[in-house]
């Protein structure tokens, strides 16, 4: 659901990055009392056209007594219609629709040893992972390593700033520019597989890390998740988010399902949503989701792209293609979980629960 929020807030991170806080009323504190690494579904209509972008929370998670703080950093897209708005005409007094936090990427502060690797603007839900740990657990650790093309585009350069000066001890940051060289810290470079391979176990003891969270371009996460497999790391203890993704540059694009499947010539929905179901045709050429919205305006999704994971739903029966996955966990998909922006039917009857 969408909510009507004032921005508070429009701080210039970068030359091409904001950060836009939201006033959130009393009624809706618990809303939007989020877990640390979740987002929010920014909504905006131009021209009777719908525009949904989705943006992680980066502060820190509020305690049951304290006031929620709704802060997403937004850093320009070429040609992108809300990213272009935020950075060019949005201002404080404006009114933005914005739904409720979700997302999986999201921990439970615990103590331990923890570890993120993040690219860009993949800084954003990590941030509010590692305020949140630092401040509520004495006994936990957390090392950022994290790539950015040069000193000026870096995000949230001041709130990092703040986690190395209050947590001296426990927070360790690692920075690598990869357009940029630096007086002090890593040569310049990207953070690819080989170079993480031979970087980090130089950084820290990396059988002792209880959990590593990647975050950024697919090509960084990908990177990232096969130098640790590499390390010896089991896939249990990563977590990943993907934030961009360049279209026929990865296997990860190719279709899931029945390699021998053939879309039938006729095929219907049946689909649960907020304990009401509903049974359409499905359209040749139509996902799942496109099926569910021209009757259901409320179904979940915001980016459409196989990235975000808004539009889960368990298939309940039925057979599916996913065109593209890179928001589900392998453990996800063989659960039953789908994403309906991204699934067409192979069989004459599909149904979808999206309340699982």
């Amino acid at each position: 659901m969408f909510h009507p929020l004032r921005v508070s807030a429009v701080e210039q991170l970068t030359d091409d990055a904001v950060a836009i806080t939201f006033a959130i009323p009393p009624e809706l504190r618990e809303t939007f009392r989020h877990t640390p690494g979740q987002h929010v579904a920014l909504r905006r209509i131009v021209g009777g056209a719908e525009i949904r972008r989705t943006y992680s929370i980066c502060t820190a998670a509020a305690g049951a007594t304290e006031q929620p703080v709704v802060r997403v950093g937004v850093r320009l897209v070429e040609g992108g219609e809300f990213s272009t708005y935020a950075l060019k005409e949005l201002s404080v007094g404006d009114t933005v629709e914005v739904m409720e936090p979700m997302g999986r990427f999201s921990f439970e502060p615990r103590p331990g040893r923890f570890v993120a690797i993040v690219g860009g603007s993949g800084i954003t839900p990590v941030l509010s992972i590692a305020a949140t740990l630092l401040a509520r657990e004495p006994d936990a650790r957390f090392c950022l390593i994290r790539s950015d093309r040069t000193a000026a585009s870096t995000m949230f350069l001041d709130e990092v700033a703040d986690l190395k000066d209050r947590w001296p001890d426990r927070f360790q940051l690692v920075t690598a520019l990869s357009r940029e060289e630096q007086q002090s810290g890593l040569p310049s470079g990207r953070l690819d597989e080989e170079r993480l391979t031979g970087l980090l176990p130089e950084l820290l003891p990396v059988a002792d890390v209880d959990g590593w969270f990647l975050c950024g371009p697919f090509g960084l996460v990908q990177g990232a998740e096969r130098a640790l497999h590499g390390l010896g790391v089991a896939r249990t203890r990563i977590h990943q988010e993907i934030f961009h993704v360049d279209d026929g540059t990865s296997t990860a694009t190719a279709p899931t399902g029945p390699a021998s499947a053939a879309a039938p010539a006729h095929s219907t929905l049946t689909a649960t949503l907020d304990g009401r179901s509903g049974t359409w045709p499905v359209r040749d050429g139509d996902s799942l989701l496109e099926t569910v919205l021209r009757s259901r305006s409320d179904a979940p999704y915001a980016c459409k792209g196989g990235v975000c994971g808004t539009c889960r739903a368990f298939l309940v029966s039925g057979e599916v293609r996913m065109d593209r996955n890179y928001a589900l966990e392998p453990e996800e998909t063989e659960a039953g979980y789908v994403l309906a922006c991204q699934s067409h039917p192979l069989a004459p009857e599909v149904e979808l629960d999206f309340d699982r």
